[in-house]
């Protein structure tokens, strides 16, 4: 929205690929998640669930090295100790 108010064009005149990609990013991705989400809920407590949040930045690492040939680098596995340290100290009981 900022472009159009700096006078930039914007245009829609996207590929059916793009179009599609986008959708199924967004609807189908989103409502899978959604869905996945809540089955979990009414079978687990929402205490134990909670932690499953941070694993999200593990599982997308493990998707782009495994799925789309994404370099695994000696920064990314520091960041991934970091996320395990995260959930470890969050998931304790105090």
């Amino acid at each position: 929205l900022l472009s159009l108010l700096l006078g930039e064009t914007w245009s829609l005149d996207y590929s059916a690929q793009a179009w599609g990609s986008l959708f199924l990013q967004t609807a189908v991705g989103a409502f899978a998640s959604y869905l996945a989400w809540m089955w979990m809920l009414r079978h687990y407590p929402a205490t134990l669930m909670s932690s499953f949040t941070f694993l999200t930045p593990v599982f997308a690492l493990l998707f782009g090295v495994l799925l789309l040939g994404e370099p695994l680098t000696l920064q990314l596995l520091l960041a991934l100790a970091g996320v395990a340290v995260g959930i470890v100290l969050v998931s304790r009981r105090a």
